[in-house]
């Protein structure tokens, strides 16, 4: 069986990671498997199943259309059309669809392909961009206007897919609904009861819905020997952990801050992910590490 899986990134990341793992899988089943991705680099040893879309400055593009006209995942048209192609010779017999926003793939030439296609489609979803007309989660500012259909006047255009000018989030929700609505045999996958209670009852609704947690694999992820407590001077403290790819209001940095100041000297706080502008604004009670892509790191 080939599967192709199709995500932003490949081998990083948590969602990177996730396709990785579930090529690893396959292939130790004598499957064959290839991801294809849009951005960032791969590791030596996953690029073995990556095929690039695009190149840099296609992203470039596409995010820099994005930003003026909010158009997110209608750039990129060429480039995809160059992708099908090649999706085309490899046949595969399932299509794996992971975050395909990220300023990287044509969504409308991507979905002509699969409804021609008639190929099996799996799609996990990571977040809610699928069935908004914008963001990628709504319920940090309460905004329920995707239930309606009414998705417009977005109260979160300058947040990720930004937008600096125009406001494209009621045309976004119609082409979405009447593209990711033309798939017969496709099945949603989401990680949480949550989003899987969203997607129900969102235009995505009809499609057949099963969740399936992120998995640990945990003959990795177990307690282990290391230097972490001695190296950040941790001896005989509880340790608070936060761990996030990208860290943010909704993620709950603030939170974490306002934490630190009620907290006595028997307790640190470790937030992983961090980064360098973010490190510079955090209090001296609040130990940062910033985003890795090494496991034994991340068990440490």
């Amino acid at each position: 069986m080939r599967v192709l899986q199709i995500n932003s990134v490949c081998g990083i990341r948590s969602t990177g990671r996730i396709c990785t793992d579930i090529a690893d899988i396959l292939t130790a089943n004598r499957h064959d498997c290839k991801i294809a991705y849009g951005r960032e680099s791969v590791p030596e040893k996953y690029q073995k199943y990556a095929v690039r879309i695009g190149s840099n400055f296609d992203v470039n593009m596409h995010a820099l259309r994005s930003r003026i006209f909010d158009d997110s995942g209608f750039g990129s048209r060429c480039t995809t059309e160059t992708f099908i192609r090649l999706v085309k010779e490899y046949d595969p017999d399932v299509i794996h669809l992971h975050n395909i926003h990220g300023y990287y793939i044509n969504i409308e030439v991507l979905f002509n392909y699969l409804k021609e296609s008639g190929k099996p489609v799996i799609w996990t979803l990571h977040d809610c961009w699928s069935f908004t007309g914008h963001c990628t989660y709504f319920d940090y500012i309460g905004c329920e206007r995707w239930r309606s259909g009414d998705c417009s006047h977005c109260p979160q255009k300058k947040r990720y897919p930004a937008s600096i000018l125009f406001d494209r989030s009621a045309k976004n929700y119609l082409q979405k609904k009447a593209l990711f609505s033309s798939i017969e045999n496709m099945t949603l996958v989401t990680p949480s009861n949550w989003l899987a209670g969203l997607v129900l009852e969102s235009f995505l609704g009809k499609n057949k819905i099963k969740v399936i947690h992120n998995g640990i694999d945990l003959s990795v992820f177990k307690p282990t020997s290391g230097n972490f407590r001695e190296k950040y001077g941790l001896i005989d403290k509880r340790i608070i952990l936060g761990v996030a790819s990208v860290w943010e209001d909704r993620k709950g940095l603030n939170d974490f801050i306002k934490l630190s100041g009620m907290l006595d000297d028997r307790y640190r706080i470790v937030l992983v992910g961090i980064s360098e502008k973010q490190r510079k604004l955090l209090p001296d009670k609040i130990i940062s590490i910033s985003r890795t892509n090494n496991t034994q790191e991340l068990v440490e």
